[in-house]
């Protein structure tokens, strides 16, 4: 037995090293992927969409608050990429990991649950994780910009607002594809392949015309989301989604289709406002599709058990299947 309790102390240490290490490494391959393509608004690098963050409460959801360290971790390494090391850089690296603890204390205070199979789901990720939790990290990292004089009072807002938007992109569109990749049980059938191959060959042709023709056509990925979301519910309306916003940004970062011509700033809003509708759209309507759905089944499944009490009941039996009891008043069943 002794040598049992010391094998698992030995343990625990060596897989929490481990977790932490793939927490902070999946942290800052988002970072690097993130930075591949960025915008410069105001003299800082801002990121549309930042993806570690998403990461981050993605672990914290599936693992715990153990994996706070990690984040951390991961955070550092980002910022060692970005600047050398200052001590505004303890500053932002506290805020960013604070952020998404933050979200992941909300969350679990509500009952969150990481199907999304809910509307209360997907309005608190939203609303108290993307909107409310990641404000942490944009105040305290633009603020500690203007207070070290990396950035002019003036340009706060602007950043300040980028670096939000930022952040709880992230969170809208990473986390509920790794939650959905994490909880990925059954494959689809033949005939439901068929038609997301069929979906996804068409998304492949229409979103690229959509995010660079010179003319406003990002409205085609709307029908496409809708599309996704009827027939494959997160899986298809995420995944529609996440790669939308990536061709969307690639256009922003190039300048190109409906985004030529712009300033930074109007490139910045313009993408970060299709990106956040896009996301609403697909995890929203995709939460309220599949309460829906589970309710209608809930139902159907109590009926048929109503049904089949009502069958043993008219054949006399009762619905365990044994013979229905007599009332009671005499030594043989059912006498009066």
């Amino acid at each position: 037995m002794a040598a049992v309790v010391g094998t698992e102390d030995l343990r625990r240490p060596v897989v929490f090293a481990l977790q932490t290490l793939a927490v902070a490494a999946g942290y800052y391959a988002a970072g690097w992927l993130g930075l591949l393509r960025h915008l410069v608004v105001e003299g800082a690098v801002v990121t549309p969409v930042w993806p570690p963050t998403g990461v981050a409460v993605a672990c914290l959801l599936v693992l715990g608050m153990r994996c706070w360290p990690g984040i951390a971790l991961g955070a550092l390494l980002v910022l060692m990429t970005l600047t050398t090391f200052r001590p505004a850089a303890v500053g932002i690296l506290v805020g960013n990991t604070a952020a998404p603890v933050c979200g992941y204390l909300l969350l679990r205070k509500v009952g969150f649950r990481t199907d999304l199979g809910r509307l209360r789901d997907g309005l608190a990720l939203v609303f108290l994780c993307a909107l409310t939790a990641m404000v942490i990290s944009a105040t305290v990292g633009a603020g500690l910009l203007v207070l070290t004089g990396r950035l002019a009072a003036p340009e706060f807002w602007p950043i300040w607002m980028a670096w939000w938007v930022g952040d709880a992109m992230g969170v809208l569109i990473v986390t509920p594809v790794l939650l959905l990749l994490h909880g990925l049980r059954r494959p689809l059938h033949v005939t439901r392949w068929k038609e997301a191959l069929g979906l996804a060959v068409i998304a492949c042709g229409v979103v690229p015309v959509a995010t660079r023709s010179s003319v406003s056509l990002l409205f085609l990925v709307y029908p496409l989301l809708i599309w996704a979301v009827l027939r494959f519910q997160l899986a298809g309306s995420m995944l529609c989604a996440l790669f939308a916003s990536i061709m969307a940004t690639v256009a922003a970062t190039d300048r190109a289709g409906p985004f030529e011509g712009l300033t930074r700033v109007e490139v910045m809003t313009k993408l970060q406002a299709f990106n956040g509708a896009m996301a609403l759209t697909a995890l929203l309507l995709s939460a309220v599709i599949t309460e829906q759905r589970n309710t209608r089944r809930s139902v159907e499944r109590a009926c048929q058990e109503l049904v089949e009490v009502l069958e043993h009941l008219t054949a006399g039996e009762s619905p365990s299947g044994r013979p229905a009891m007599g009332d009671g008043r005499s030594g043989q069943p059912g006498a009066q």
